[in-house]
């Protein structure tokens, strides 16, 4: 194997899942090129492992009109078709995906084992010995497919020493220090029933500050600002507040100082894991068998609640689902 293409486009906490391949890949094929096509969010963590060699950016957007499909769509084409590849990998097994693996010039192609959308159609799905196993080894059946013996698992995401002093700066003017110990609570999700809500978190806060652990929240977009400040309002002592004001690489520079992180099923929380970071992971819709914190299964707290991992993102019930997991459950994970 020379070339092969990775298409693993969103989410963030998906694409992080999906980093081992890149490693499992390089291991086996040290010589490989690696093409990864992916989503403009998740593409700065891309730019951290130095398992992938080249990163083709999907602009979704550019493509939902006519005009737009017709006005990118060539370019984009010479950008994939750039290369010929042994082997296609759609790691994301959705009719997007499989028109990128479609337009692929490759004698092998193949995804994962629960593909969707037709896309089984252009890579065969591969039902691995993981198939009802977490979603990192789901993707790594796929790399053995094609050869890879996977003799480690790893996560291979280097932090470059300018982003360090970045996000060291950028803690500073917060109000804090990365010197001292902290933990970072990502305080929001895509789902709103990924979410804790702004009072549990607020008392997290505070039993922090009584044990001399500065909380630091994280999180970016409107929501995430929304849910800081109700978090801010409620708690007695405010905590360190970065949302909204780090880069992804930052924000993975922030995550493996701390001495802990926690949140709902998100990709701050995923990256936190992968980083070996300690991670307290609250769970409902999701089930903590696949998308639980990888190598961390200890850190997934789960909903008392019989609808858990119904993995719907908006409760049909309309309950707080995150709602059952109180503040000390989670600070007997911290202890």
């Amino acid at each position: 194997m020379k070339e092969i293409l990775i298409v693993k486009l969103s989410a963030i906490g998906d694409v992080i899942h999906a980093l081992p391949v890149s490693y499992a890949i390089k291991e086996q094929f040290p010589k490989a090129h690696i093409t990864w096509v992916v989503e403009p969010p998740a593409k700065p963590l891309l730019e951290l492992d130095p398992c992938v060699d080249a990163i083709l950016a999907f602009h979704k957007k550019e493509f939902r009109s006519l005009g737009g499909f017709l006005s990118h769509f060539a370019s984009f084409r010479r950008a994939i078709q750039a290369r010929r590849y042994d082997a296609v990998l759609d790691l994301q097994g959705l009719l997007k995906s499989a028109a990128i693996a479609y337009l692929a010039d490759a004698p092998v192609k193949r995804g994962m084992c629960n593909m969707r959308e037709g896309s089984s159609l252009v890579s065969k799905p591969v039902l691995g010995a993981h198939a009802h196993g977490h979603i990192v080894a789901r993707y790594l059946d796929v790399a053995r497919a094609i050869g890879c013996a996977v003799r480690e698992v790893r996560f291979p995401l280097e932090i470059p020493a300018k982003v360090e002093q970045q996000a060291r700066q950028i803690f500073y003017q917060a109000g804090g220090n990365m010197g001292n110990a902290y933990v970072c609570l990502a305080v929001g999700a895509n789902w709103p029933n990924k979410r804790w809500n702004a009072e549990s978190f607020a008392a997290l806060v505070d039993w922090l500050y009584a044990r001399r652990r500065r909380p630091v929240l994280v999180g970016g977009g409107a929501v995430d600002a929304q849910m800081a400040a109700e978090i801010e309002a409620q708690a007695d002592i405010p905590p360190v507040s970065l949302v909204g004001r780090t880069t992804l690489p930052q924000l993975a520079c922030v995550l493996s100082h701390a001495a802990a992180v926690v949140g709902g099923d998100t990709g701050p929380v995923h990256l936190a894991a992968a980083l070996g970071t300690k991670t307290v992971m609250l769970m409902g819709p999701t089930d903590a068998n696949r998308n639980g914190p990888y190598g961390q299964a200890e850190g997934a707290i789960e909903a008392a609640r019989p609808c858990k991992g119904c993995w719907k993102r908006a409760c049909p019930k309309w309950l707080d689902c995150l709602a059952a997991i109180t503040p000390g459950q989670v600070e007997e994970k911290l202890l």
